[in-house]
């Protein structure tokens, strides 16, 4: 028996026990019904989740995404599958560690944003010192990453990294979507800020975690972007910094811009392949040498963790 979450209500589907046809029909019928028919988390092994996600991601197995231990963040996309993060505190010597956010997979069709992610868990893994606290969250959009073919977008059609609440976004988000997109729709930012519960999940996981940076990784530019205060990266590897723009209700704007927390963000030059193994890593290098140098690690107490 299956349960689905209905306007507040909760639909049995028991047809799903018959046959997979009557199952397609019931669920086809229970989503056109309402705006948001999402189904409820239920329990799974971590299999299930690096299973997929494995056979969408280059250059990840499916043990390289059971080694990375992500577990359930708390939130599941509009299709029910899990956010997935991990933390990492640093070790004794830095008791005060700067807080760092690394997210990947905003858009679920920048495939290698996500995969580069879990190569960077790999080396922090192997790593017996840990200098920052990291909290890490590869795949901030599963259903797009996860769609037959992926998409940028979440499973409601909106584009994540368009829906943060940037000051005046009920004018600004939709007014910039129909002029300067003219109404692209792997652009549209939705009907409200954090109207998703992708975009809801980071919005309050910057409240609660109260990162000093963060970092966020995207594809195909090519390029480092950096809004907010501090020193912009000049290089990592072989992206070198240059500015992509400010855009109503991305995370850049509403995180650099509006919470005055640094974000950069790296544009990888391929969605679809991976850099190669060597420039991963000197990425991964010169991100820690930059953190390191120019983000200050402020001195926590017990009411600010």
């Amino acid at each position: 028996m299956q349960w689905f979450l209905l306007s507040g209500k909760k639909v049995i589907a028991s047809s799903c026990k018959k046959t997979a046809l009557a199952c397609t029909m019931l669920i086809s019928a229970v989503s056109a019904s309402s705006t948001f028919a999402a189904p409820l988390a239920k329990t799974k092994t971590v299999t299930d989740w690096c299973t997929p996600l494995a056979l969408k991601l280059p250059g990840v197995n499916v043990n390289d995404c059971l080694k990375s231990k992500l577990i359930p963040a708390g939130t599941n996309s509009l299709n029910g599958f899990p956010l997935l993060s991990r933390d990492w505190r640093a070790d004794a010597r830095h008791p005060h560690a700067v807080k760092v956010l690394l997210l990947g997979g905003i858009h679920g069709d920048e495939q290698t944003a996500s995969a580069i992610v879990f190569k960077w868990l790999e080396n922090i893994q192997k790593n017996d010192v840990t200098e920052f606290h990291w909290k890490i969250a590869p795949v901030v959009n599963p259903d797009g990453l996860l769609a037959a073919k992926p998409r940028r977008v979440n499973a409601r059609g909106i584009d994540l990294n368009r829906n943060f609440p940037t000051p005046e976004w009920e004018k600004e988000a939709p007014a910039y979507w129909a002029r300067v997109t003219r109404k692209d729709p792997r652009r549209y930012p939705g009907k409200a800020p954090i109207s998703e519960p992708e975009s809801r999940w980071v919005y309050d996981t910057i409240e609660k975690y109260k990162p000093d940076v963060i970092i966020s990784v995207h594809a195909p530019f090519g390029v480092l972007d950096f809004d907010g205060p501090s020193k912009p990266p000049n290089r990592f590897g072989r992206l070198v910094y240059n500015r992509v723009g400010v855009y109503p209700g991305s995370l850049g704007n509403y995180s650099g811009l509006h919470k005055d927390i640094p974000v950069v963000t790296i544009e990888l030059p391929n969605a679809t392949q991976m850099p190669p193994e060597a420039e991963v890593q000197r990425i991964w290098q010169d991100m820690q040498k930059w953190i390191r140098q120019n983000i200050a690690a402020p001195v926590r107490t017990a009411r600010n963790p």
